[in-house]
């Protein structure tokens, strides 16, 4: 089950993360964790779930943790650097994820991911860095 602010940052999400099915489990500034349901319109041609949901995912996870302790100081939070390691194809059930932050920077935050089948076995292994910036031409994220 959804903890309250998870639940609320899931149903906040839009585009992409909506479009293959991101669900948002447990969010802190530390630890976010999220799966995604594998279907048909998730797998690369051999039926194994296409590796950039993984990444997209971490992104994601590792994006929005950051953007949300960010914000307060008027920064915005974007991806940098995500590089995946595949362990394990997943062809049925719900890719489970955790992303724990390794480091909180002034300018960088970076975070792994890990990835599990319904078993819970490793099947994939993300380590994503997030920008910490100011906003394009200064305005605040909370201005609009």
């Amino acid at each position: 089950m959804a903890t309250p602010i998870a639940k609320q940052l899931s149903g906040a999400l839009r585009g992409f993360d909506r479009l293959y099915g991101l669900e948002l489990l447990d969010y802190s500034d530390t630890e976010v964790r999220a799966q995604v349901t594998v279907g048909e319109q998730l797998k690369q041609p051999a039926g194994l779930l296409h590796g950039g949901v993984y990444a997209a995912m971490a992104e994601s996870m590792a994006s929005l943790a950051t953007a949300v302790a960010v914000a307060p100081e008027g920064n915005i939070a974007m991806g940098l650097s995500n590089s995946t390691s595949f362990l394990r194809p997943i062809t049925v059930g719900v890719v489970h994820a955790r992303a724990t932050r390794l480091h909180r920077g002034r300018t960088t935050w970076v975070w792994d991911v890990s990835f599990s089948d319904d078993a819970g076995r490793a099947c994939a292994v993300t380590r994503m860095t997030i920008a910490v910036r100011s906003p394009p031409g200064g305005h605040s994220p909370a201005a609009g």
